[in-house]
């Protein structure tokens, strides 16, 4: 009987672990960018924490918000305020792979959200940001798989 609910408990984690990579998301709860409001980098031009009370569901992954209107405006329009490459390393993308991301590496460039890896990694990003774009947007159909 122990082996049977291993055996299941193993093939639960084993299917969470190989699911879509079109969110970068927790494992086990399914936060969306470390719980980050994505809205919070438009408005605010910073990333602020997102509270429980005002979490959305959207490409099965609960994104977080600071306030009500930040949740509202996402809700009704979730692709323009959502990271590129489902909120992963955009430079990572661009070179094939996907990798976490720290809050603080982002930039806004021509309307879209863009987080990388760390501070070091951002600047590589903006020093070709044009060419890793247009490599990212090939790569990603694949990457998310």
């Amino acid at each position: 009987m122990k082996l049977l609910i291993s055996g299941i408990l193993l093939g639960i984690l084993w299917s969470s672990m190989i699911e879509s990579k079109e969110i970068n998301q927790s494992l086990f709860q399914k936060i969306a960018i470390e719980g980050i409001d994505p809205v919070s980098y438009f408005l605010s031009g910073k990333p602020m924490f997102g509270k429980p009370e005002f979490q959305f569901e959207w490409k099965g992954a609960k994104w977080r918000f600071a306030n009500a209107k930040n949740l509202e405006l996402f809700k009704k329009n979730p692709e323009q305020y959502a990271p590129q490459y489902g909120g992963f390393c955009a430079y990572a993308v661009s070179q094939g792979y996907t990798a976490e991301i720290s809050p603080e590496a982002w930039n806004i460039h021509k309307g879209k959200l863009y987080l990388n890896y760390d501070l070091k990694v951002k600047k590589l990003w903006e020093s070709q940001m044009e060419q890793f774009i247009e490599q990212a947007n090939k790569n990603w159909p694949e990457v998310s798989k």
